[in-house]
């Protein structure tokens, strides 16, 4: 892990490390464990297992990583770095706060290769609110709010006490006509007067407290929402997500819509509207018959808005979809203009964007219209509402059950019932936008995971270098075709492994099966006798490093797409950078290795991202290697660079596991495994595969094109046993 062997674990450290972790440890007793672990164990974990059951915390898990390969979103964790322990936590612009004889603040990159001892909390699930729920995306927000049941508690007071307050206007109001009015008692109006002053502050004051409380929840709601929905996004197993980019990218966005319903004026009218039955009663206190009036446009409203929104429904679900269609549609435009303008194709992508266009113009016209139905009926129902209270009133006047005062209070409290009536018929018209686009967020997230949240992973502190297959079934999701069907494959430490057969045999499949990328139907990947789908990512990214076929660069620089997980030091990229040839790259810029790099590397040639790609696998070092076409953009000059860096970087232990037709590649195994239609055809000593494969006729031109490629095989075994002298199969030994 480190240069020197860390020291025993400080108490005072550790006590912090806990008490962030919300593990309530008396220090005393820490203190008293932590001086006997040293007579217990040298070894940092046994220590911590030891100071943990002496204290009587069985629930926590340790492992040691290192800093390059940690999960930074884990912290806080104990560091061992500068020979010393650290409390390390997330600080301010990226920076790493460290705790320790003093508080200093790095960079992650400064921490390079540093120990990490990272501890987890077992048994603590969060709870499982709204489970009646169907919708995990309503479900997953609800839950976020009652985090702020605090907060929420305070917000609901405020808007009950603004509520009681409005009664105090239209009370005001009925004093002035019936007392002050009459008699002309200017001392009774100046009272009234000071007392509805105080209540005007009052009003303002908690609106503004109100409005404040619920913009920073809103916030904070709307920042781990969406925090945890990409976090999601990325745990989402690769063989079973969208295969439409540009829909997925649609169906994100749906969140924007629920975000802009739940916004601060949407949530005050929600709040408000249960009041509306409230005003009622006041208005059936002071006014008698005119309560039921109220009472009417109450029901009458809430049947408006339940007609309405189930014709809405239809229409923004159309709305929805087709706009979906459209931005997925203008994500192939831009990934496939060069195709596109080379084949002349684009008459016919103008034309399925013109009839989408047409399509959602269509659809949001109609939904417009039943939109500004609604809001006109309601407006109308509540002017019908208004009058037929006032003629009420006269009666009630007439009778002598209400005053002159009493019928204008009546008519304010009544506003209070017309606006939240109209308001919640329009939010019913809204729901069913935010109702489709929470079913689109749920279709994401109804895609399974790589790991379940509830899963208890392993964090062993060391695997052996080994791997085992058995019994692996492999298709992907709805297709009832195999693509791997091997019933036992190992590999030892040293193993150089070359993987060869027919496009489509399953080569690629395999390695992403291996690397934990693709999740088989049935059997087991072990990595040092455990299986690989009950292991930490973390721990599996410290061990097994993939490089893809499909190269793919991000929006960023040329150092920041080398070291993508971070914590790699400047010398180390540089040096990796020279090997690889890629310096020549960064020449070409006046930033050097700072130059941009945009979305997908363009501007830079395939064989220029695949040594980029393949620089990241030499800084991360892992002790199993899964190399998918390393080679296949490069030129003669940049192979051999790579093969030579190969022989230079890997470790004698590594395992290597190349998927190749290059015979220059070929010859750095001492094992070939020949693959046919996801089965294993042949798996042995590379030069006695070699010389069955040569022995192989090779067959005309007229063959089928299944057996073309595997002549293509034939072919590469028969180049290859020229690459393969010299002793060139024990190379990195």
């Amino acid at each position: 892990m480190t240069k020197k062997q860390p020291d025993f674990l400080p108490a005072a450290l550790l006590g912090k490390l806990l008490a962030r972790l919300e593990i309530p440890v008396p220090q005393g007793a820490l203190d008293e464990a932590c001086s006997k672990s040293k007579n217990e164990s040298t070894d940092t974990v046994n220590q911590l297992g030891f100071i943990l059951k002496s204290v009587n915390r069985r629930n926590v898990r340790a492992a040691i990583l290192r800093w390059d390969r940690f999960d930074h979103r884990q912290l806080p964790a104990l560091i061992w770095h500068e020979e010393k322990w650290w409390l390390a936590e997330t600080g301010e612009d990226g920076f790493i706060h460290l705790t320790g004889e003093e508080e200093v603040d790095i960079s992650s990159d400064e921490l390079g290769e540093a120990g990490v001892l990272w501890l987890q909390v077992l048994g603590k699930k969060e709870a499982k609110l709204f489970e009646t729920f169907k919708s995990q995306s309503l479900r997953l927000m609800l839950t976020e709010i009652m985090r702020k049941k605090r907060w929420l508690g305070e917000v609901l007071t405020a808007t009950l006490v603004v509520n009681i307050l409005t009664v105090a206007a239209s009370l005001f109001t009925m004093q002035v006509y019936d007392r002050v009015v009459p008699s002309f008692a200017y001392s009774t109006l100046w009272a009234l007067v000071m007392g509805m002053a105080i209540v005007v502050v009052l009003d303002w004051t908690l609106k503004m407290i109100r409005s404040r409380i619920l913009d920073s929840v809103a916030r904070e709601v709307d920042q781990r929402v969406s925090q945890k929905l990409y976090e999601r996004l990325m745990q989402l197993r690769l063989d079973t997500r969208p295969s439409s980019l540009g829909t997925m990218a649609a169906q994100v966005n749906g969140l924007e819509t629920v975000r802009s319903f739940f916004s601060s004026s949407i949530v005050f009218a929600l709040a408000d509207c249960p009041f509306a039955l409230f005003f009622i009663a006041c208005i059936g206190i002071i006014g008698g018959a005119m309560g039921w009036v109220y009472l009417l446009l109450l029901i009458v409203g809430l049947i408006i808005g339940i007609i309405f929104q189930f014709q809405m429904r239809e229409l923004s679900r159309k709305e929805i979809q087709r706009s979906h269609e459209r931005h997925g549609l203008l994500v192939d435009t831009i990934q496939g203009s060069e195709t596109i303008q080379s084949s002349g194709a684009e008459w016919r992508f103008a034309e399925m964007w013109r009839e989408l266009t047409t399509a959602i113009s269509c659809y949001t016209n109609k939904s417009r219209g039943l939109s500004n139905l609604t809001q006109i009926t309601t407006g109308t129902l509540g002017t019908i509402a208004y009058v037929a209270a006032v003629v009420v009133g006269v009666f009630e006047i007439e009778a002598g059950h209400l005053t002159t005062g009493g019928i204008i209070a009546c008519s304010i409290l009544g506003g209070r019932v017309i606006g939240p009536v109209a308001q919640g018929v329009q939010n019913m018209m809204q729901w069913q936008y935010v109702r489709e686009s929470l079913q689109m967020v749920d279709s994401l997230l109804e895609h399974q995971p790589t790991r379940s949240d509830e899963q208890d992973l392993l964090v062993p502190e060391k695997l052996a270098a080994n791997m085992q297959i058995e019994g692996i079934r492999f298709a992907y999701q709805g297709s009832p075709v195999l693509r791997l069907n091997i019933n036992h494959l190992s590999f030892q430490a040293g193993d150089r492994v070359a993987i060869v057969g027919a496009n489509g045999s399953g080569k690629s499949t395999l390695l992403k099966v291996l690397g934990g990328l693709y999740r088989p139907v049935s059997g087991q990947v072990r990595l040092g006798g455990a299986d690989i789908w009950e292991l930490d990512p973390q721990i599996i990214n410290q061990y097994i490093g993939y490089l893809p076929q499909d190269v793919h660069l991000f929006r960023g620089t040329l150092r920041s797409n080398m070291t993508l997980a971070g914590g790699i030091s400047d010398a180390k990229v540089l040096e990796i950078a020279k090997l690889l040839g890629i310096d020549r790259i960064a020449a070409d810029s006046a930033r050097g290795m700072e130059m941009e790099i945009s979305e997908g590397g363009q501007g830079l040639s395939g064989g220029q991202r695949q040594l980029v790609a393949l620089s990241r696998i030499f800084l991360a070092a892992p002790k199993v290697w899964l190399l998918d076409e390393p080679t296949a953009s490069l030129d003669d000059d940049s192979e051999l660079r790579v093969m030579e860096t190969l022989k230079k970087r890997i470790h004698p232990d590594d395992i290597v596991l190349i998927s190749t037709h290059r015979p220059r590649t070929i010859a750095l195994s001492n094992r070939m495994i020949v693959m046919v239609n996801g089965q294993i055809a042949a798996d042995g000593p590379t030069e006695e595969i070699i010389k069955k494969l040569r022995a192989l006729p090779v067959k005309n031109a007229k063959a089928a094109p299944t057996e073309k490629s595997e002549e293509t095989v034939v072919q590469t075994a028969k180049a290859a046993s020229d690459e393969h002298k010299g002793g060139e199969a024990s190379v990195g030994k």
